[in-house]
């Protein structure tokens, strides 16, 4: 039996549950942003944190059905697929140089803990609903959207199309 097309069908499945994972952070930031109400912003946040397990559960699925996919097929003697996993590098440190300290600072100013305190320390005092919105003020949202849509694009045009 041949395995390969299942492998795929992983691989493909853990794509859609990552995006669909991902996407609950992504409207949530937009959701953030229009709102600015402390309450929202914070219950935005735990609706963000709670798709994470889903998203990275599906990423490290996805990566692994793909390199199995790749290796089954003997797809490494061609630049694509490398070139799809340094995609994935440079999308992932780049959506993480600008998301984490940005959405950490966002959790403090609403009074959550966050990575920007120190161990033990209790969560910060939330910040006046003006120093929030200043906050919330960015086009990061955007940024970070733009960085996964041209990111998803060029990996499944490397995928579908295999250029080199």
């Amino acid at each position: 039996m041949d395995f390969y097309p299942w492998v795929v069908l992983i691989h493909v499945l853990a794509a859609f549950g990552f995006a669909m994972a991902h996407g609950v952070s992504a409207f949530a930031a937009f959701a953030m942003r229009s709102s600015k109400e402390p309450g929202a912003v914070r219950t935005l946040l735990g609706v963000s944190s709670m798709s994470l397990g889903v998203l990275y559960i599906s990423l490290l699925v996805l990566l692994i059905a793909g390199i199995t996919a790749a290796v089954m097929h003997g797809w490494f003697g061609q630049a694509w697929p490398w070139a799809a996993i340094g995609v994935v590098v440079i999308v992932i440190a780049a959506m993480y140089a600008m998301a984490s300290r940005y959405y950490a600072t966002v959790r403090s100013a609403v009074g959550l803990p966050s990575m920007n305190d120190k161990k033990g320390d209790p969560p910060p005092a939330p910040a006046s609903n003006e120093e929030l919105a200043r906050i919330l003020d960015t086009r990061r949202p955007e940024a970070l959207a733009g960085i996964g849509v041209v990111g998803f694009a060029v990996l499944v045009w490397l995928m579908v199309l295999k250029p080199f």
